[in-house]
């Protein structure tokens, strides 16, 4: 049995999801018309598969939990999770992975602005978050841990990979970018630098994983350079503070 959103208000779509979740371990949803906060703080072992397009904070303080969406989602997709994975056939809107602390998200297509912004890690809690297309403009604001992985597939003739101010107030944490970097749209503090073999390592299971849920050749992805971005500084605004 599934559960069908269509007009119905998003309150009652997701008591329903819940009620399915009660005896079952995965829930289908048909029908997603904007509806919001689907998936918020589901937990381990529990999955959701939405198709249509999910509404604003999809998957907000996931808890190890794993959402499949068969569509588009709207603003805050991640926010703040702490765990699990979200997979994504289509694009998302701004702030993506909002201060998310761990788990990862997959997007096959593109992501607007503000990705990312936020993210962090604490010991084995590292968040990833693995874009396909382009991102917007503040890709990476404020990151202070965790991995970004921006591949440029698909691109338009002439569409940077990035919008402008990428990485701006970053300190730490590292944004791996497949192909030509825009070194115009990159933060001041921002240093652009060839992968090591500790970073190859890493960064192939992330695009195995995502050739995989999208049916991309991973060989083809691979074939292009990859470039790492990193904070020159932990403390990129050092210098508007008096010290005493």
């Amino acid at each position: 049995m599934s559960v069908t959103a269509g007009l119905r208000r998003y309150a009652l779509v997701n008591d329903e999801i819940k009620k399915e979740l009660l005896s079952k371990n995965k829930a289908v949803v048909n029908d997603v018309n904007g509806q919001r906060y689907i998936g918020c703080a589901l937990d381990k072992g529990k999955t959701i598969e939405i198709h249509g397009t999910a509404g604003n904070d999809l998957a907000c303080y996931l808890n190890g939990g794993k959402i499949l969406l068969y569509g588009n989602g709207q603003d805050a997709v991640g926010n703040t999770m702490g765990g699990g994975e979200i997979i994504i056939h289509g694009h998302v809107g701004d702030a993506l992975g909002y201060g998310m602390r761990d788990g990862q998200i997959y997007v096959r297509d593109n992501v607007c602005c503000r990705g990312g912004i936020h993210m962090k890690e604490f010991k084995d809690m590292k968040p990833v978050l693995v874009i396909g297309s382009s991102a917007g403009s503040f890709l990476g604001e404020y990151m202070a841990g965790g991995t970004i992985v921006l591949l440029g597939l698909h691109l338009s003739p002439n569409e940077k990979i990035f919008g402008t101010h990428c990485a701006s107030g970053m300190h730490g944490g590292k944004i791996f970018v497949r192909g030509h970097v825009p070194a115009e749209n990159i933060s001041p503090n921002i240093k652009v630098s060839s992968l090591t073999a500790d970073d190859k390592k890493e960064l192939n299971a992330y695009v195995k994983k995502y050739c995989s849920c999208f049916g991309e050749d991973i060989e083809k992805v691979m074939s292009k350079p990859f470039y790492k971005l990193t904070p020159v500084t932990s403390r990129p605004y050092s210098n508007l503070y008096t010290s005493f």
